[in-house]
């Protein structure tokens, strides 16, 4: 099973202010999401990024917060909530006159087509990403945890997410591992750029 850039959704979790300084080795999860989110970029994947109370712990760090569009707040550790109607759209409204047909003659009304794959990375991976993961779980999306992109204040609970998430179902891997993934070959029309990015 590998990943497909066109079924594929990145979902970068608070990287913010205020609480990256006490993440563990935090400048390399934090280039490490830079170089998904400019990857993603560049292979045309949708990109969402949460922020955890984000008067209490800042805004997502720079250069980051540059790199992203859509950024939605959240006090939940679990953003399901918030990531579902961006996942998962719902059906347009009919238009036109087939509002005034009966419900038998109108045209069913088809729903966004959803991507199917969500690439989560972000902090604290035992808290936040965890509780991500495991909704988006149950809500029946493949999740794939970017290990080198997660942190945690600690190694052992960095680590126990990791065991914790790969047990539920999610697959563990690395931005190496998602960029070649999405770019599938080398005669891909990005791959020497999305090579700088990695490199």
């Amino acid at each position: 099973m590998l990943l497909d850039a066109s079924d594929s959704t990145l979902v970068l979790v608070d990287y913010q202010q205020r609480l990256m300084p006490a993440i563990a080795d935090a400048p390399a999860v934090l280039l490490n999401a830079q170089r998904l989110a400019r990857l993603a970029a560049l292979l045309e994947v949708p990109v969402l990024a949460t922020e955890q109370n984000p008067v209490g712990l800042g805004p997502t760090t720079q250069p980051l917060r540059s790199l992203l569009a859509t950024v939605l707040p959240k006090f939940a550790f679990g953003a399901g909530a918030e990531l579902m109607p961006r996942l998962r759209p719902p059906a347009a409204a009919p238009r036109g006159n087939s509002r005034s047909l009966p419900r038998h003659l109108q045209k069913p009304v088809e729903a966004a087509p959803e991507r199917g794959s969500v690439v989560l990375a972000g902090c604290e991976a035992h808290v936040c990403v965890l509780q991500t993961a495991l909704q988006l779980l149950e809500e029946e999306f493949e999740v794939w945890v970017v290990t080198d992109a997660c942190g945690s204040r600690t190694e052992r609970n960095r680590d126990a997410a990791f065991d914790r998430l790969a047990g539920a179902g999610c697959e563990l891997v690395t931005t190496e591992m998602v960029a070649f993934e999405w770019l599938g070959d080398s005669r891909h029309p990005r791959f020497k750029e999305a090579l700088a990015l990695i490199k």
